[in-house]
């Protein structure tokens, strides 16, 4: 994915246009129906092969397409353009070349094409990563890191206020050729005005489609902002505003499966924007009211991939689930001793998992036996810092991180002691808090970050004898920083079978030790 170079776009905090440029190939963007509940009739749709849903074809270079270059001196804001909602999942494919194993979508006439399996029989391998990006200032800890959905490149979030955007390393493409990884530098910098509360990718991210690449953010008394993937530059705002007309910030986004709107969470409150009309309109849906319901600020939103249904977590140590098309409750749960700061479902749509501040279990949920928590697992979090977790795409494999930084890996398929999963591998990356994990959704790579705020020591004094010296009382002298993006290759050979085989098989060993530590 072809970008322009990695100058930061600085932002003015009291300029935030809220319209669209016009899609870059002048064409109409194919819309969706707002209407939530039209996901099963979009895969219906796609099923009887309905011209009018079907994305465009999967292209065959890793780049933008002629004639979809990005112009942004060219680029008018109008009030009647909107961001597309296209029907596009498609995988990303490699630059000027064609790339072998990379998960592919088959053409009807496709054999032998390869689907890579993640395998963690082993400590991960060691690639490449991303650290003096981070040590030009004090305590730039990462904020977590997130795979865009066609695996094209990853988003990063740091305590400067800054996206970053990378590219997969081009050694990946050199097949066969042992090459030693140079250091990661971003493609892009997006600058938020204060701290960043939330970011995520478009659902339907393609970089094949210009128009469907760009990332939300929202930022502490700051609109919500669209930045576009491909150029840095600002495409839209939403706003929200409380019961004094003042301006509020999202604590958490998340745009829904189909792309037609996007989910904010507040105190007490979901606001769901249409992402065809940028600006202040939206829906407010209440999630407490008359002393009843989920109580505190809502922070982190998922939806079932197979139900029309989401769940929200919130910091008052809730979970709460609700129905898509009126934001109906359907269960209230709780089991977490803080506040809930990270939820996923996995694939089958039956099961989600939650994850909480200075709490030290990961609880499974399924929808079937909402009473109580199907199982727990064990993991490190003594702060208030989001702590990430993430599951493969055939979700057989559980990925968390702690603040100790060391990274787990469970095997939910496998029922070990009290029906919870084996725990399979745990491996320490960095001495320092791994706060994010991130699976690609093609390739076997795992991609963390690290870090976290630091707080000086009381300064020891020393011992009788010695000389005097005019020490601090406060010391930074024995805190250990590790700041930095790093990826892993969690696979061995491809496996060349059916393209479901990974959801019923493990992946085969084959990766060699990082030099990391086991734990």
């Amino acid at each position: 994915m072809r970008r322009s170079n990695g100058k930061a776009s600085p932002m003015d905090k009291n300029t935030d246009p809220e319209l669209m440029p016009p899609t870059l190939d002048g064409d109409d963007p194919l819309g969706v129906s707002p209407d939530p509940m039209a996901v099963s009739a979009v895969s219906q749709e796609l099923e009887e092969g309905d011209p009018a849903s079907l994305s465009i074809p999967l292209e065959t270079r890793f780049g933008i397409p002629s004639g979809l270059s990005p112009r942004v001196e060219e680029q008018e804001l109008s009030e009647n353009v909107s961001l597309p909602a296209e029907e596009t999942n498609r995988p990303e494919l490699g630059p000027g070349e064609d790339v072998e194993g990379v998960s592919e979508e088959p053409a009807p006439e496709d054999e032998g094409y390869t689907v890579w399996n993640y395998s963690f029989s082993q400590v991960p391998r060691f690639l490449s990563g991303s650290w003096s990006e981070f040590s030009t200032q004090p305590e730039n800890f990462l904020k977590g890191c997130k795979w865009a959905p066609d695996g094209s490149c990853i988003l990063t979030n740091s305590a400067d206020n800054i996206l970053r955007i990378y590219n997969l390393p081009p050694e990946l493409y050199n097949e066969g050729e042992q090459l030693e990884y140079a250091e990661m530098a971003p493609v892009l910098r997006m600058v938020e005005g204060d701290t960043i509360y939330d970011y995520c990718w478009y659902s339907l991210m393609s970089s094949t489609q210009p128009d469907t690449s760009y990332v939300a953010s929202s930022s502490r008394e700051n609109p919500i902002h669209i930045w576009d993937a491909f150029t840095g530059e600002l495409r839209a705002s939403f706003r929200s505003y409380n019961h004094l007309d003042e301006l509020t910030a999202a604590h958490s986004l998340c745009f829904s499966p189909d792309g037609s709107q996007l989910f904010c969470g507040f105190n007490r409150t979901v606001r769901i924007f249409s992402t065809s009309r940028p600006g202040r309109d939206c829906e407010v849906r209440a999630t407490f009211a008359k002393k009843q319901g989920q109580s505190g600020i809502i922070s982190c939103i998922a939806f079932s991939p197979t139900q029309p249904l989401y769940a929200c977590g919130s910091y008052g140590r809730s979970l709460g689930l609700y129905t898509w098309d009126d934001g109906s409750p359907l269960a209230l749960l709780g089991g977490h001793q803080g506040g809930i700061t990270h939820l996923c479902f996995h694939p089958d749509g039956n099961r989600f998992f939650s994850g909480a501040r200075k709490d030290a279990e990961l609880l499974c949920w399924d929808l079937r036996q909402p009473g109580r928590p199907l199982w727990s697992l064990s993991r490190e979090v003594t702060t208030n810092q989001r702590i990430y977790f993430d599951l493969d795409p055939s979700g057989q494999f559980l990925v968390s991180g702690s603040t100790s930084g060391a990274v787990s890996v469970w095997d939910t398929g496998g029922a070990g002691h009290e029906g919870k999963p084996e725990p399979v591998l745990s491996f320490l990356p960095q001495k320092d808090c791994t706060n994010g994990v991130s699976l690609h959704p093609s390739l076997p790579l795992l991609a963390t970050g690290s870090g976290q705020r630091v707080f000086p020591e009381p300064t020891e004094s020393g011992d009788e004898g010695e000389e005097e010296v005019d020490l601090p009382l406060l010391s930074m002298r024995h805190v250990h920083l590790e700041c930095q993006l790093q990826l892993w290759w969690c696979g061995g050979g491809p496996d060349t079978s059916v393209p479901d085989a990974h959801q019923d098989e493990k992946g085969q060993g084959g990766t060699e030790g990082g030099g990391r530590e086991f734990i």
